[in-house]
């Protein structure tokens, strides 16, 4: 980056902080990845000049041959990686993507069931401060309040009761697997749409870890920059009856020109998702945090419903008399960063909670398995139980560190 050091040293500067801060630290934020070498660089090309409103063969702008190319490759990677009938790889979000179902295939006042915030759900599903909490009637389930997993029986009651268009599945905050088939079931029962947002666990889903939802529910969104290790954006994936009016939805509903830097980077993406390696990937994610959280469990703290299917845990700290706020603080004193996040039955306000929410995507792409995850898991204990203690905190740091430095980010 000698260009832009040269000719705009401050924002240099902060990108190699920031650069320094990944290398040096922890990233254990399970909505976070780190994306490869190929990616970055499909990123930082020249197709961010290009507009190219529209889809491949009906552009508003000419000189769109080349994007057209790169788009038709990434939507033909998205479909064979999922076994989807049609993609859209438009949406600049996983949030613009949710939007895109909505709009397509609800009104204004109409009903959608979706997972409560505070229990897993996510901003995009219903939450009044989100456009869906403004434009549409929000009913919203939970976990079962003593197993603090799903309970499908309670949502069928609750649809056949609320009477929905579109039933929400999936989540920012949920440690166990989803069933999506029953979901489904749900809403063909009661005459509604059902949309699975499996921005979380797509990674998993793409390699059969975890069971898919494409071609099982109408619609499935996603990211593209959490499990499947691209870079930050969103798709949607249905069946072909579906297809025009999703296509539709995104543009010219909802946004004008794609960012097609960012759709050659998820091509690119993509690509990588196709390898028996990122199988392999992926199954060491799920290891990695079922480690993790044994680690944690071992260590005297408790986990939300007892541990992971997953990437990602919750640990509730309410046994230990602090809250999330002051423990994502002190750890990322310690170089481990992580983020504060609502548990069932939270009593907090969400900008403080009750819990933490934990990931191992990153530190799973920089190489690290069982060991690195039981001394990753006795760091994050020390901190957690002496959390005041700032001798404690730089000791701690150190280690981190010294961890950190035998792993590279980008280990290829």
């Amino acid at each position: 980056m000698s260009y832009l050091a040269a000719t705009d040293p401050q924002i240099a500067d902060i990108i190699e902080k920031e650069r320094l801060r990944q290398l040096n630290g922890l990233e254990l934020i399970a909505s976070e990845n780190l994306v490869s070498r190929a990616v970055l660089e499909a990123m930082g090309s020249i197709m961010t000049n290009k507009y190219a409103e529209g889809y491949p063969g009906k552009r508003y702008y000419g000189g769109c041959e080349f994007h057209d190319m790169a788009e038709n490759l990434a939507r033909d990677r998205l479909k064979e990686l999922f076994g989807a009938e049609h993609a859209n790889v438009q949406p600049h979000s996983g949030t613009q993507a949710n939007m895109a179902v909505y709009f397509a295939y609800m009104k204004l006042g109409e009903k959608i069931l979706s997972m409560k915030l505070n229990q897993g759900g996510h901003l995009s599903h219903g939450s009044p401060v989100s456009f869906t909490g403004k434009f549409y009637q929000v009913a919203q389930y939970g976990v079962d309040e003593k197993t603090e997993v799903l309970d499908y029986g309670v949502v069928h009651e609750m649809a056949r009761k609320e009477k929905p268009q579109i039933i929400v599945c999936g989540a920012s905050a949920y440690p166990r697997t989803i069933d999506f088939k029953a979901f489904q079931e749900i809403a063909d029962d009661v005459g509604a749409y059902c949309m699975a947002d499996i921005a979380h666990i797509a990674g998993l889903v793409a390699t059969g870890i975890h069971p898919t939802s494409v071609g099982v529910v109408n619609f499935t969104t996603t990211t593209t920059h959490k499990t499947l290790r691209g870079p930050r954006g969103g798709a949607i994936m249905c069946n072909a009856e579906y297809a025009q009016a999703i296509d539709k939805a995104v543009f010219p509903g909802m946004q004008g020109g794609p960012l097609m830097h960012t759709i050659a980077a998820k091509a690119v993406c993509f690509h990588e998702a196709l390898r028996p390696s990122f199988k392999e990937y992926n199954r060491q994610i799920v290891k990695n945090a079922k480690v993790l959280a044994q680690t944690l469990m071992d260590s005297g703290l408790r986990l939300v419903s007892g541990g992971t299917d997953n990437h990602l845990m919750l640990l509730d700290l309410t046994s230990q008399g602090i809250t999330g706020l002051e423990a994502e603080t002190a750890l990322g004193k310690a170089g481990i960063t992580v983020n504060k996040n609502t548990i069932p039955n939270e009593t907090k306000s969400p900008f403080v909670t009750s819990g933490l929410r934990i990931g191992t995507p990153a530190v799973t792409s920089r190489g690290m398995k069982d060991a690195e995850m039981r001394e990753i898991g006795n760091y994050i204990a020390t901190v957690i139980k002496d959390i005041r203690n700032e001798t404690t905190i730089r000791d701690v740091r150190g280690k981190v560190e010294a961890l950190a430095s035998r792993f590279p980010l980008y280990p290829e």
